[in-house]
C-alpha cells in the first residue's frame, strides 16, 4: 500500500520486504511519521519493524489516502514530527430510498513477471436502506525478484541453501493474505460501523535486514460511530488490535550454526486505543476541532533458545519484556475562513507518555569470555537495577495561514512545533553483543543498535511556505513550490557503542568500509528542502485524445548539527516525469523516474552512496462499463540501478555473523518487468 503514495511530491520509500515498505517524508521515516490506516494509530510489534502500519491494509482495499507532507493539524494525531498519512477503506455504501436490496461486488487478479508475482481480491456488499455488510478478502505472493545485471557472483545462498543465480535478489519473496469484514447501520443522523480484519503473511523476506518473518498474524475489531448534528459533528473510534510475529532465517539465509537450527525471534504486541472528537461550527466563519485520545500498547519480543553452544542457550532472551507505551492527549484546534482570500488554523496538542519494560535476562546467565564475551549477566543485571519507568509530557502546536488574492493564485505558510517519544526498542533494547544488536535495526543498513534508557523526546520545529499557480478552472495547468526547514531537537541518531564485548571494542569506533554497532543517541538536526510540483494540458488535445504533462520534483538536505555528519538515508535530487493520453475508454501513461547521484552518506554508520538514473516506465488500461483491463511494463529498458533508500544487501549467506556478509553491496532495484491486470465490477 505504501507504493501508492510514490507520485505524491516529498514521499520517498524506505526498502524493506514486499508489503512492509516504510514512506519517508521530507527526510524523516518510521515512527516519526504518523500512519492512521482507518482511524487507528498503529505499532510495528518487530524489531525490525518488518509488520509496518501500511503493511496491514492492501491496496486493494484502499479506498481513500491523504498525505499532509511536513505539516499536519494537530487534529490529525501527535506522537510525530509533522507528516500524517491517513488511509482509509470504502465507506459503507447503502441502498437507496426505495430501491431494495443492494447488491454489488468487485473481483481482481494480476499477475507480474519479474518475481511471479500473482495476486487477487474480491469485494462484495449487501446492503439495505439502514444496514450494510461487506467482505474484503485479498490474496498476493511473489518468488524472489531479478535485477537487470549480477549485481554478485552466483553459487549457494549459503552454506546449507539451494543455489542463487548473480542477478537474483535474495529475500524477496512473500505470500500475504487480508480479510475484512464490515458492518455499519445507518440511522437518521448516525452512522455506527464494526470493522473486522485479519491479515496472515506466512513469509516475507526482507533483502536488508539479517532475519525474515516466517508468520506473522493480525486481529483487529475497530468500533466507529459517527453523528451529524446541527451543532457540527461528533466522531469516536474505539480499536483493539493484537500480533503475534515470529522471526527466523528464509530460505536464502543460512540457518544452522553447529547444532542450533536457527535463531528464533517471537513478538507479541497489544495496541488497544479509543478517540473521541468533535468538529463544532461555532458561526459561518469559524470552526473548533476538540479530541482526546487514548492508546495503550505492550509488547513483548522474546527470542527462545537454539542448540546447546553457549551464545544461545539454555535461557529464554528477553528482548523487552512486557515492554508498555501508554498515551494520553487532548488538543484543541480553531480554523477561521476569515473571508474569501484569508483561512487560517491554529492548534494545540499536548499529551503524557509513559513508558516501562519489567526486567530482562539474556541466554545465559554468565558474560562468557574472549571473543565469545557477550556479557548477558553484566548488562542484565545494570539494566533490571535501574528504574525504568520514563514519563515523557510533549506539546505540539501548529499554525496555518492560507492566501487567495485571486481564483488563480494561493500562498500558504505554515509553522509548527510537534514532539515523538522513543519507542520501545530505541529506549529498551539492553545487550551490545555483536549477535543480539544486529536484530535490532529498523533502517535495512546492515549494523546493529543497542537501545538507551537516557533518550529524551524528538522536537520538530518546522516553516514551510507554498506558492501555487493555476488557471481560473484548475483544469488546464497547475504548479506548487513548497520550500521547508526543519530543526529537530534532541534527534535520535546513532553514536558507535562502547561496552566490555569484542562487538563495541576500540576497533568499532574506527571501522570504515564495514558494518558496525551503534546506540541510539539524541543529537540534533537540520533538514531543509523543496518539492515542485505541475501540470499542463497540451495544445492540440482534441480529436487524437487529452494529452497532458506532469512532472514532480523533489529535493532534501540532512544534517546531524552536532558532529556535521549527513543524516541516514536521505533521498538525493530526483524528479518524476509523465506524459498522459486519455481518449474515449483508454487511458496510457508514459513515465521516466530521474535520481541523481546519492553522495551525502552517513559516515557513522557508513552508508554506502548510490548512481544516479532514469528509469522508464509504460502502461495503458481500458475501462468498460463492469471490466478495467491493465497493462504495463516497469523498467521498460531494463536499467540496472539501485534505490537510494534501499539499504544494505543482506540478503543471503551467514547473515548472523556480522561478517558473515559482504560489506558494499546495495539492495539492487528490479530490472524489466511485466503486468497485467483484471478488474470485474458487478
Amino acid at each position: 500500500a505504501a507504493a501508492l503514495l510514490r507520485n505524491i511530491p516529498g514521499v520517498g520509500l524506505q526498502g524493506a520486504g514486499g508489503v512492509s515498505s516504510l514512506p519517508v517524508i521530507h527526510g524523516l521515516a518510521d515512527d516519526r511519521v504518523r500512519i492512521k490506516v482507518d482511524g487507528m494509530n498503529l505499532v510495528s510489534a518487530c524489531a525490525n519493524h518488518m509488520n509496518s502500519p501500511l503493511s496491514y491494509i492492501d491496496p486493494a482495499q484502499v479506498d481513500q489516502v491523504r498525505v499532509y507532507a511536513g505539516i499536519s493539524p494537530v487534529s490529525m494525531g501527535g506522537d510525530s514530527l509533522g507528516s500524517t498519512i491517513a488511509v482509509n477503506s470504502a465507506a459503507p455504501k447503502f441502498a437507496e430510498a426505495g430501491s431494495g436490496t443492494l447488491q454489488k461486488g468487485e473481483v481482481a487478479a494480476f499477475y507480474r513477471s519479474n518475481g511471479n508475482a500473482v495476486g487477487g481480491s474480491l469485494e462484495a456488499t449487501l446492503a439495505s436502506e439502514q444496514l450494510s455488510l461487506t467482505y474484503n478478502g485479498t490474496a498476493a505472493s511473489a518468488d524472489n525478484f531479478k535485477t537487470a545485471d549480477n549485481f554478485k557472483p552466483a553459487g549457494p545462498a549459503a552454506a546449507d541453501r539451494g543455489w542463487i543465480s548473480g542477478d537474483e535478489v535474495g529475500s524477496t519473496a512473500y505470500e500475504t493474505l487480508n480479510q475484512a469484514l464490515n458492518i455499519a447501520l445507518q440511522q437518521g443522523i448516525h452512522l455506527f460501523e464494526a470493522r473486522i480484519t485479519q491479515q496472515h503473511i506466512p513469509y516475507q523476506g526482507f533483502p536488508n535486514q539479517r532475519m525474515d518473518m516466517v508468520d506473522n498474524k493480525s486481529h483487529a475489531v475497530n468500533l466507529h460511530y459517527r453523528g451529524s448534528y446541527d451543532w457540527g459533528v461528533f466522531d469516536t473510534r474505539i480499536y483493539r488490535e493484537k500480533t503475534r510475529h515470529s522471526m527466523n532465517f528464509g530460505d536464502d539465509k543460512q540457518l544452522l550454526y553447529g547444532d542450533a537450527p536457527g535463531m528464533p525471534m517471537e513478538t507479541r504486541g497489544e495496541n488497544t486505543g479509543a478517540v473521541l472528537q468533535a468538529d463544532i461550527s461555532l458561526s459561518e466563519r469559524d470552526m473548533l476541532r476538540a479530541g482526546v485520545e487514548y492508546q495503550a500498547y505492550t509488547l513483548d519480543d522474546w527470542w527462545p533458545p537454539s542448540g546447546t553452544g553457549m551464545m544461545m542457550s539454555p535461557n529464554t532472551f528477553w528482548n523487552i519484556r512486557n515492554g508498555q507505551r501508554d498515551r494520553y492527549e487532548a488538543y484543541l484546534e480553531w480554523e477561521s475562513r476569515w473571508n474569501a482570500q484569508w483561512i487560517s488554523s491554529l492548534g494545540m496538542r499536548s499529551g503524557v507518555l509513559r513508558m516501562n519494560t519489567d526486567p530482562v535476562q539474556g541466554y545465559s546467565t554468565t558474560n562468557g569470555m574472549g571473543m565469545m564475551r557477550h556479557s548477558y549477566l553484566e548488562e542484565s543485571t545494570a539494566f533490571n537495577q535501574q528504574d525504568r519507568q520514563r514519563t515523557d509530557h510533549n506539546t505540539d502546536v501548529v499554525a496555518l495561514l492560507r492566501y487567495e488574492p485571486a481564483d488563480t493564485r494561493m500562498y500558504e505558510l505554515g509553522l509548527s512545533r510537534k514532539t515523538r517519544s522513543p519507542n520501545l526498542y530505541e529506549r529498551y533494547t539492553w545487550s551490545t553483543s555483536g549477535m543480539s544488536m544486529l536484530m535490532v535495526n529498523f533502517v535495512g543498513d546492515g549494523n546493529g543498535y543497542v537501545g538507551n534508557l537516557a533518550l529524551e523526546p524528538e522536537t520538530a520545529n518546522t516553516l514551510s511556505v507554498t506558492a501555487g499557480w493555476h488557471d481560473a478552472t484548475g483544469e488546464r495547468w497547475s504548479l506548487h513550490v513548497t520550500p521547508y526547514l526543519t530543526y529537530v531537537e534532541d534527534y535520535i541518531d546513532a553514536a558507535r557503542c562502547r561496552s566490555a564485548t569484542p562487538a563495541c571494542g576500540a576497533a568499532n569506533q574506527l571501522a570504515v568500509d564495514q558494518f558496525v554497532y551503534l546506540r541510539f543517541e539524541n543529537q540534533a538536526a537540520r533538514l531543509r528542502g523543496v518539492d515542485v510540483s505541475g501540470f499542463v494540458v497540451l495544445p492540440g488535445s482534441g480529436a487524437m485524445g487529452k494529452f497532458t504533462a506532469k512532472a514532480v520534483l523533489s529535493y532534501v538536505d540532512g544534517e546531524n548539527v552536532r558532529t556535521h555528519d549527513d543524516l541516514y538515508n536521505i533521498m538525493p535530487l530526483n524528479m518524476k516525469v509523465s506524459l498522459e493520453h486519455e481518449r474515449g475508454r483508454w487511458t496510457t501513461v508514459l513515465e521516466s523516474d530521474i535520481v541523481a547521484r546519492k553522495r551525502h552518506v552517513s559516515a557513522v554508520r557508513n552508508e554506502m552512496e548510490t548512481s544516479g538514473y532514469a528509469l522508464v516506465n509504460w502502461r495503458t488500461s481500458y475501462q468498460m462499463p463492469a471490466l478495467r483491463i491493465d497493462v504495463g511494463i516497469d523498467n521498460l529498458i531494463d536499467r540496472a540501478y539501485r534505490p537510494p533508500l534501499a539499504g544494505a544487501y543482506v540478503g543471503q549467506g551467514r547473515t548472523m555473523s556480522g561478517t558473515g556478509v559482504p560489506y558494499g553491496i546495495t539492495v539492487p532495484g528490479m530490472g524489466r518487468s511485466f503486468y497485467t491486470g483484471v478488474t470485474y465490477s458487478f
